[in-house]
């Protein structure tokens, strides 16, 4: 968020806009793989893997990652994350993290791209 001249923060940037605009950078760093490509899932942005699902982003619940179950447990055991229930369907495979953390976010994309990889093999 960039201050007014007043040194108050500016409204245009919402804590939403800060989610989806880190989603944006990290995914656009992925994209340097052709195999990896931006596409919609359930209406929402989301990046593929030679047609995989590995992430999408929505305003209610951040950034939302495919994984490996046992890991999805251990990021909602520890807090991190939450399970991704659209509809009241809990996905196994799928964790939400909704707050915003660019280490966090990175790491788990690169976690992401490397299990959807592996499913190609």
């Amino acid at each position: 968020m960039s201050p007014d001249p007043a040194g108050r923060p500016s409204p245009e940037k919402s804590g939403e806009d800060a989610g989806r605009d880190l989603y944006d950078a990290l995914t656009d760093a992925l994209l340097y793989d052709p195999a990896i490509g931006r596409s919609t899932m359930m209406g929402y942005p989301c990046v593929r893997l030679a047609g995989q699902f590995l992430a999408s982003y929505d305003a209610a619940s951040g950034l939302v990652v495919k994984l490996p179950a046992s890991r999805v447990s251990e990021l909602v055991d520890a807090g991190d994350g939450i399970p991704f229930a659209p509809a009241g369907k809990v996905f196994r495979e799928w964790v939400a993290l909704p707050a915003v953390d660019r280490d966090l976010w990175r790491n788990l994309l690169d976690e992401a791209v490397a299990f959807a990889r592996a499913s190609l093999d």
